[in-house]
C-alpha cells in the first residue's frame, strides 16, 4: 500500500503561522512541518491571538502527530472558553491533517467514518434596517442555492427609534458587561417593531426554508422571554445566544418560556462545558465552534453527548477554508449534525485560498465531503496568502524560533 510517509516514524519538526485578514475576520493559519516532508494545516479561531498556538510549539516538537489523542490530552490544559480555545483547537486540526496524509485517508475516517456525503450550509447575511429589504437580501441567498438562512434580530435595529429601549447610561455602547448586568430592557414598542421586521422577512422568504436568528443584544432574561414569545409565531429555526452560555438556569427558564428551539455554544470549550446545559435541558440545539471547542474529535464527542440528550448539533464557523474543511469532516462523522455556518459568502477569493478541492466549495447549499487525505486539500495558494497577510505580521510563515524553548512545569498533579 502506498502512503505519503512512514507514520510510525513521523515527527513534528516545526510550527509556523501566517496571520490572514479580511476573511472577513482575521485568523491565524498554523502549519506543522515534519521530518518526512509533509505538512499539516490548522487554524486558530477568528480574532484570537496567534500566541495561543505558538506557546504550544515546544510541547509538540519531536512528537508523532499521528498520536492525536495523546497530544491533545497533553495540551488541552492550555485552552479555555472563547478565543482562548483557539490554539489547542487549531493544532488538533493540523494533527488530523497530518495523520490523514500519513495514512492516506480523509480525516473523517479517523473518527469513525461518515454518516453523510454532503454537508448542509447556512450563511449569515448583514442586517439592514428595513425588513422588506432584509427579506430581499435573503431571497438572493436562496437564489445562490442556500436552503438554510440566518439573520440578526436585535436591539441594534432599535437604537435610533424612540421609546423602544430602556437602558442605564453607557450600557447600549458597552461590549464588556454581560447581559444580566446591563439593565437594558426592550419596550412593547420595540418588540412590535421587531415583530413587524421579522414578518416582512418571512413574507419574502416564505415558510418552507429554515430561518435562524442571532445577535439580540445584551438584554436581560425577562426581555429575552418577552421578545421570544412575540417572535414564536414565525416558526424560526432557533434563538441563538440570547443570554451568556454560562447561565444554565437562565437557559432553562428561557427554554421553558418560549416555543422556539434555543441554541448556544460557540464559545464553549470541551464537552464538559456543554454538559450542564444538556443535562438541565436548557437547549434544543448546540452550536459549537470547532476552533474553540477543542478541534475535530472533541467536537464530534460534543455532538455525541448532545445526541444522548436528544439535541441536534449545528456548527458555528467564521474562519478560512482550512478550518471550514475541518468542520466538514466533523459534520460528516457526527450523526445528529444539522447545519454548518459559512461567514464568507461575500468574500469572492475566500475558497481560492486552498488548492486541490472543487471551487466553489459550497455547491447549491451543500459541500461535498472530501475523499482525499487529511482535511482534503492539496496545498495553499501562496500568492493569495501573501496578498492577504496581516500588515502587522507580513512575513509568510515566518520562523517561530523564539517559542522553541518555552516551557513550564505543566503537570496538573503532585
Amino acid at each position: 500500500m502506498s502512503r505519503a510517509s512512514y507514520p510510525s516514524q513521523l515527527k513534528i519538526t516545526d510550527l509556523r503561522i501566517a496571520n490572514l485578514v479580511d476573511l472577513p475576520l482575521s485568523a491565524t493559519i498554523i502549519r506543522l512541518d515534519t521530518n518526512q516532508g509533509i505538512s499539516g494545516y490548522g487554524e486558530v479561531r477568528d480574532l484570537a491571538s496567534s500566541s495561543y498556538a505558538l506557546m504550544l510549539k515546544s510541547r509538540l516538537i519531536g512528537q508523532n502527530p499521528c498520536n492525536i489523542d495523546a497530544i491533545f490530552r497533553q495540551i488541552k490544559q492550555f485552552g479555555h472558553h472563547g478565543r482562548q480555545g483557539g490554539g489547542v483547537s487549531g493544532i488538533e486540526m493540523a494533527l488530523f491533517d497530518l495523520a490523514g496524509k500519513a495514512y492516506g485517508v480523509p480525516a473523517y475516517q479517523l473518527i469513525g467514518g461518515k454518516f453523510r456525503d454532503q454537508i448542509l450550509c447556512y450563511c449569515d447575511t448583514p442586517s439592514v434596517p428595513d425588513g422588506a429589504e432584509m427579506g430581499q437580501r435573503l431571497r438572493e441567498r436562496m437564489a445562490m442555492g442556500f436552503k438554510f438562512l440566518k439573520m440578526d434580530v436585535g436591539i441594534g435595529l432599535l437604537r435610533h427609534i424612540p421609546d423602544t429601549l430602556i437602558a442605564p447610561p453607557g450600557m447600549l455602547d458597552s461590549h464588556t458587561v454581560m447581559h444580566p448586568f446591563t439593565g437594558i430592557q426592550i419596550t412593547d414598542k420595540g418588540i412590535a417593531h421587531l415583530v413587524e421586521y421579522v414578518a416582512a422577512v418571512r413574507e419574502a422568504v416564505g415558510y418552507e426554508i429554515p430561518l435562524a436568528v442571532d445577535h439580540f443584544g445584551h438584554l436581560n432574561l425577562e426581555s429575552c422571554i418577552r421578545l421570544g414569545q412575540a417572535l414564536d409565531r414565525f416558526s424560526l429555526a432557533w434563538y441563538e445566544d440570547m443570554v451568556p452560555w454560562q447561565f444554565t438556569e437562565q437557559y432553562v427558564r428561557l427554554a421553558q418560556a418560549v416555543n422556539t428551539p434555543i441554541c448556544t455554544g460557540e464559545d464553549i470549550y470541551l464537552k464538559e462545558g456543554f454538559r450542564p446545559l444538556l443535562e438541565a435541558k436548557g437547549v434544543a440545539v448546540i452550536h459549537p465552534d470547532l476552533a474553540t471547542a477543542g478541534g475535530i474529535m472533541e467536537t464530534k464527542k460534543i455532538g455525541d453527548l448532545a445526541q444522548e440528550h436528544g439535541v441536534a448539533m449545528a456548527m458555528h464557523h467564521a474562519g478560512s477554508p482550512i478550518s471550514f474543511l475541518a468542520n466538514i469532516h466533523c459534520a460528516a462523522a457526527t450523526e445528529n449534525f444539522l447545519v454548518l455556518e459559512n461567514h464568507a459568502v461575500d468574500v469572492a477569493w475566500w475558497d481560492e485560498l486552498i488548492e486541490g478541492v472543487a471551487h466553489p466549495l459550497i455547491q447549491d447549499g451543500f459541500v461535498p465531503v472530501p475523499e482525499t487525505p487529511g482535511l482534503g486539500f492539496s496545498g495553499i495558494n501562496d500568492d493569495l496568502f501573501r496578498a492577504h497577510l496581516d500588515p502587522a505580521a507580513p512575513v509568510f510563515f515566518a520562523p517561530s524560533t523564539p517559542w522553541d524553548n518555552e516551557r513550564s512545569h505543566d503537570r496538573l498533579w503532585s
